[in-house]
């Protein structure tokens, strides 16, 4: 292969690579710990039933709010805790990572396959035959 196709070849090769490794990076080097639901979307006690379940002094959460046996104290006063006081913040980035196994993979697959095509161009092992006429076959 003439120099000047394979340092073409080469060139835009590892153009190409550059796009999925870059995504890759980017996606395994974010934080884990921003999957957590915003303060002002927390879930209430209600919906969050089925995720978590809170447990004070070995009593359901649910039950000690609905009795009102659980007390805020607020300097000299105190008032009995409502459900709509409570929420909570989930993290979701358990979910979130099982969501982006897939990219994961293809950009990782992209990744392996233009290794192997740059090895081989840098290798040789892709030889330039040159166009063959017709007529000598």
């Amino acid at each position: 292969m003439p120099p000047r196709l394979r340092t073409t070849f080469a060139v835009m090769i590892l153009g190409l690579f550059l796009i999925p490794a870059i995504s890759l990076y980017r996606e395994l080097s974010k934080p884990s710990d921003i999957w957590w639901t915003p303060p002002s979307l927390m879930v209430p006690l209600t919906e969050a039933a089925d995720r978590v379940r809170v447990y004070v002094a070995g009593k359901p959460l649910t039950a000690l709010v609905e009795a009102g046996q659980l007390r805020i104290a607020d300097g000299a006063s105190s008032r009995v805790v409502a459900a709509s006081d409570i929420g909570f913040r989930l993290n979701n980035y358990d979910r979130v990572r099982a969501e982006r196994i897939p990219l994961l993979l293809a950009y990782a697959a992209m990744c392996g396959a233009l290794t192997a095509l740059i090895v081989a161009l840098l290798s040789g092992r892709l030889a330039y035959r040159g166009e063959v006429d017709a007529s000598s076959a």
